[in-house]
């Protein structure tokens, strides 16, 4: 009888934790998604937000130069605007410089619709002329964005004036260094719902940050870039977006730069050389190859050089731009 008793009484004792761990998860997830709704009305969208697909997106521009520079963020950047903020700063001072957030990134929404690079294109596209913001455009994508951007330039040639890419990715990259595209489980999307960034931010908050000298990235923009990972980090739509990468490069892989299409490639410097010698650099050279109006420039700094590099990186964007504007 004794030991009935003892088992029921563990019984109970598990019962009992595993309800209150239930309990405090679920208190907790009611505030991380109170806190949120808090948040959003405290720190508004910096531009305007327009309607895609029955969704907002957000769309901020700075400058009014003749020439319209498109600044395309990579896989995982919760805040572009932020993010890419110096880099803004400084093109505006002689362009007009515009930043579409796509769904699920920054005051962007989140939508249902699958991250494929028909749909990701066609709503920057929308975005851009609901916003009044007339073409052609220079697209300068960063990191996966180069993807959407080769299809863009594809795609709807008389659109795109010019590419400047930052350290991005193309259709023939995993081709070329006989890689495999990467993935996430699609339940890690589940974790973005319960607010575990929220509880990581305190310890480690670096992790959110962009790795710049202090000063580069204003206190205020920093605050912001925290709390908009704790909203955005590994949502659904950025889960979808990097299982789509193997198949939006297929759909990609035989598409190049068109010829006359001037193109201008940010790289760092110092690369990992593979032990046949490729690196970034050599692959780049390829892209190029047929190219007329071209260059390829090499910078000091992180996979993200525009957050250290950012008024090297102007400089070199009026220079290109003058080579290939017309009067």
């Amino acid at each position: 009888m004794k030991t009935k008793k003892k088992k029921k009484f563990r019984f109970w004792v598990i019962r009992k934790i595993l309800l209150s761990l239930v309990g405090a998860l679920l208190i907790w997830v009611v505030f991380h998604h109170a806190m949120t709704i808090y948040e959003q009305i405290k720190y508004p969208a910096l531009g305007q937000l327009v309607e895609v697909d029955g969704r907002n997106m957000h769309v901020h521009t700075k400058g009014n130069g003749e020439n319209t520079i498109v600044l395309l963020s990579g896989l995982g950047t919760a805040a572009p605007v932020l993010d890419f903020e110096p880099l803004i700063n400084e093109m505006a001072k002689n362009n007009k410089i515009v930043v579409v957030e796509p769904f699920g990134y920054g005051w962007s929404d989140i939508t249902h619709k699958e991250r494929t690079v028909e749909n990701i294109v066609e709503e920057l596209r929308t975005a851009l002329k609901k916003s009044n913001i007339e073409g052609p455009y220079i697209l300068m994508p960063h990191s996966l964005s180069g993807i959407y951007s080769m299809y863009y330039a594809n795609k709807y040639p008389d659109e795109i004036e010019a590419i400047i890419g930052i350290d991005f990715t193309l259709p023939k990259a995993l081709e070329y260094f006989n890689e495999a595209a990467p993935s996430l489980p699609k339940y890690v999307s589940l974790l973005s719902l319960t607010g575990i960034a929220r509880l990581a931010l305190p310890i480690s908050p670096e992790d959110f940050l962009p790795i710049a000298d202090k000063g580069t990235y204003s206190d205020e923009n920093l605050k912001m870039t925290k709390i908009i990972s704790i909203w955005k980090s590994y949502n659904k739509n950025i889960v979808n977006e990097a299982n789509e990468i193997r198949n939006n490069i297929k759909k990609t892989k035989n598409m190049s730069f068109p010829p006359n299409l001037p193109v201008m490639i940010f790289a760092k410097d110092k690369d990992k050389v593979n032990k046949d010698g490729k690196s970034n650099i050599t692959f780049y050279q390829s892209q190029l190859n047929h190219v007329t109006s071209k260059k390829l420039v090499t910078l000091e700094g992180h996979h993200y050089l525009h957050w250290t590099q950012f008024k090297e990186m102007s400089d070199y964007v009026n220079e290109f731009i003058e080579t290939f504007v017309k009067d």
